[in-house]
């Protein structure tokens, strides 16, 4: 950074600590221990602003990287664009292999970084789900909740969905789950970036 740009408050960009990921599979244990939410095996990437030839020769990029392995028990990474333009990329693992969806995770961040599109990225999550109701008994419905991490941040958040239609979260389970991982995560403290990601694949 040059002194004119200390003068007038400008800095870099930030570059994304993807070394991050690797607290997630530590902090799954310690949901599980504390919320009975057990992984699901699903993860994503969520990116914007790539188009074009540079978009098509990503994706391929990725599927080699991901589909390579054949034996990971998993389906093949999957595409898809949201409402609001945002591409999301679908990773599956089984769901006791938090280790290797964090793997894959990283991998492609790093692709995309290393490509160029570090600016483009947005989040990754890791979904989890819970059998049992807030009350203990079954629930048929499956809580879902995302430990989502914010690449300009640094910080992870969680999102917990109330099961439904209708755009509601679950506020008293995300702040127990941000009690519960002060100490395996370096968890988001303004709240107001704990943004909704509704219907995020992996969810």
């Amino acid at each position: 950074m040059g002194l004119l740009d200390a003068i007038l408050g400008r800095s870099k960009p930030v570059r994304p600590d993807l070394d991050q990921l690797f607290a997630v599979p530590s902090a799954a244990l310690t949901l599980q221990a504390a919320t009975g939410f057990t992984p699901t095996g699903l993860g994503s990437v969520c990116f914007a602003g790539v188009e074009g030839g540079g978009f098509a020769r990503l994706q391929e990029d990725v599927r080699e990287l991901l589909d390579a392995d054949t034996e990971r028990g998993g389906i093949p990474v999957e595409f898809s664009r949201d409402a609001y333009g945002y591409t999301w990329l679908l990773a599956s693992h089984p769901a006791d292999d938090t280790a290797g969806l964090v793997n894959d995770l990283h991998a492609v961040n790093t692709l995309l970084q290393d490509g160029g599109f570090g600016p483009h990225l947005l989040c990754s999550l890791i979904g989890f789900r819970d059998a049992k109701g807030a009350d203990g008994s079954e629930d048929t419905d499956g809580r879902s909740l995302a430990l989502v991490y914010l690449y300009k941040r640094g910080t992870f958040y969680p999102f917990a969905p109330l099961p439904g239609d209708a755009e509601k979260r679950d506020n008293q389970l995300e702040l127990q789950v941000r009690g519960a991982l002060g100490d395996d995560l370096r968890v988001e403290k303004d709240l107001s970036r704990w943004f909704p990601v509704w219907g995020a694949p992996g969810l």
